[in-house]
């Protein structure tokens, strides 16, 4: 048994108590109402950084929710790893849908973690990923087990769009110089097949407003005389796609970027069994663009997804209203290439082109970020595979992700860093979803794996240097 394997099964209780500790607090950065859970949450983790070792903890002021900071540094000389992560999370809505309130974390068997999970908003997305990181510092300064220096930027914003980290990188690039930049925000294939996610999507959100009569109507009297929002609306949306589930938007796919058949195919020897990802979904079939499997879909195509849509009467029984006004959210996950301010003015001239005369249409852009690509010949790369390599047996698959973190390129424009995602999640998890949880298993695993990634890539950097 490696010693970092066996510093977890000695502390593996109390590691699992103080997460669901932290899980409690409902760090809601979307939600004003939460506001002084989430800056309490800043201050928890600022404690748990000096508790794991860190001789410097801040708690970094920002026009939005503070950034805590951590560092641990040991010879200026040596190479230095800055981990990411984020203390805020997704809001819990539909609250009813949860098994069990989503701050109040229980501990269940479930069939892919007879070991347990643990359900609660917040467990894998990304407090459970993120804390990793400090129990794995603690194991390293414990057992004097630290090869090279750490810090840490721990933001409370990456759940809107990390609206304020950059402000904070552009005033403190000396504090925050690094190496590398390790995140775990990310999954792997499967609890038996690890991988590196290697590729992240882009992402340009919106919200669309359209505005037909001056005030409500009455449906009877005014029904097919003036142009209802909501109708209007439905038909506009329904154009952005054609009959192969192709955006239609004039001027999207101009900078996709084809992958080649061979990238294709090695992304195909990912296990991937299409009846169980139904079964999981309770799907009779999956849905997409035409001439892509579902890996290709949901990774290297661009996509559109109406997020919300509301408007009228909603409440209990019935109403007959033409409303005066009618609303979506639309997000578009984009791929490397795409540029998502170029994005976003491309579907708001083109969604204001196809208003019907008798509404008004205004677009209201909320947030965005590139996509990005790791390469895996790099030294980063290397380290990590190397890592999961000596705790799970073999190498790592490498696997583009359909997700986005939109300040993974800022940090290599801000930073001049790689970033490397060693993600414990898995697809089961339901993130940003009712009955949020994550395996104990991924979560101790995550604490055993991390330190051999400071040790290759010290290794491998120093050798670099020679």
């Amino acid at each position: 048994m490696n010693r970092s394997k066996a510093y977890v099964e000695e502390n593996k209780q109390r590691f699992i108590e103080e997460l669901v500790q932290i899980l409690k607090i409902p760090s809601v950065s979307a939600d004003p109402a939460f506001k002084d859970d989430v800056i309490k949450t800043a201050e928890v983790i600022k404690e748990s950084l000096k508790s794991a070792g860190c001789t410097l903890t801040e708690i970094c002021e920002t026009p939005g929710y503070p950034v805590v900071y951590g560092e641990r540094i040991i010879d200026e000389s040596l190479p230095t790893i800055l981990v990411y992560g984020h203390y805020d999370v997704q809001p819990a809505d539909p609250i009813e849908l949860w098994d069990n309130p989503p701050f109040e974390p229980v501990i269940k068997k479930t069939e892919i973690h007879p070991e347990g999970a643990i359900f609660a908003r917040g467990a894998c997305d990304d407090k459970g990923q993120m804390y990793m990181h400090v129990k794995a510092l603690e194991y390293m300064v414990q057992n004097d087990d630290l090869p090279c220096n750490v810090k840490f930027m721990i933001e409370g914003e990456e759940e809107v769009g990390s609206e304020n980290l950059g402000w904070f990188i552009e005033r403190n690039q000396e504090k925050l110089k690094n190496d590398v930049i390790l995140i775990s925000d990310t999954g792997m294939i499967a609890k038996d097949v690890p991988s590196i996610t290697t590729g992240l999507r882009g992402l340009s959100y919106v919200e669309v407003e359209v505005t037909g009569p001056n005030r409500d109507l009455h449906s009877g009297l005014y029904g097919g005389a003036v142009a209802n929002p909501i109708n209007v609306l439905s038909k506009m949306i329904a154009s952005l796609t054609d009959e192969n589930n192709h955006i239609t938007i004039p001027g999207f796919y101009d900078k996709v970027e084809e992958l080649s058949k061979e990238e294709r195919a090695k992304m195909g020897e990912a296990p991937f069994n299409l009846e169980k990802y139904k079964e999981a979904l309770d799907l009779n079939d999956v849905y997409g663009e035409k001439g892509y499997v579902t890996n290709e879909r949901n990774s290297i195509r661009p996509t559109l997804d109406v997020n919300g849509i509301w408007g009228g009467y909603i409440g209990e029984g019935a109403k007959t209203v033409i409303p005066s006004k009618a609303y979506a959210k639309i997000s578009m996950r984009l791929v490397p290439n795409q540029d998502w301010k170029e994005i976003t003015q491309l579907f708001k001239t083109h969604f204001e082109n196809i208003a019907p005369s008798g509404v008004t249409v205004e677009v209201k852009p909320h947030h965005g970020g590139q996509g990005y690509v790791t390469p895996i010949k790099g030294i980063e790369y290397q380290a990590a595979n190397d890592a999961y390599k000596e705790v799970f047996g073999k190498d790592p698959i490498p696997q583009r992700s359909g997700g986005s973190i939109p300040i993974v390129s800022m940090f290599e424009k801000e930073l001049g860093s790689k970033t490397i995602l060693m993600g414990f999640g898995l697809d089961s998890d339901a993130i940003h979803s009712p009955n949020e949880n994550f395996g104990v298993w991924n979560y101790l695993k995550g604490i055993e794996t991390i330190p051999f990634f400071y040790k290759h890539f010290t290794k491998l950097k120093q050798e670099e240097s020679k």
